[in-house]
């Protein structure tokens, strides 16, 4: 089988998030913030699975498209714990999982992209 880079760091992303989840839940006491970005953070990759089995080109733009704007979305939920000082912006984990989140949005802007492209042709 194809290796689908964007289903694996997509799939790799969530996993970190419902760790870091847990984290803010246990160590932090935060469950507000933490629970948006859970629901944000696991959305992307399920999504980016779903668009796999769309139906029509439309249909997986559409899909990978929400999965863009749910990755932005994790993006605002870290800069957020950041500003409130749940998460530490010097900390090694939370620099390679804002540098994890701004790699999805560029592969997914690429993606959506390339198949808009193929679609006007």
């Amino acid at each position: 089988m194809k290796e689908n880079i964007i289903l694996d760091k997509s799939f790799a992303f969530a996993v970190r998030i419902v760790n870091l989840y847990k984290f803010l839940c246990d160590k932090k006491r935060e469950y507000i913030l933490s629970k948006q970005l859970l629901r944000c953070g696991t959305s992307v990759g399920a999504n980016v699975h779903e668009a796999q089995a769309a139906q029509s080109s439309k249909d997986f733009i559409a899909k990978i498209s929400i999965a863009s704007k749910e990755a932005r979305e994790a993006q605002y939920w870290i800069e957020l714990l950041i500003s409130t000082s749940y998460l530490d912006s010097n900390d090694k984990y939370v620099q390679s999982l804002q540098s994890e989140i701004t790699e999805l949005v560029k592969i997914l802007t690429s993606i959506i992209k390339t198949a808009q492209e193929k679609e006007d042709r």
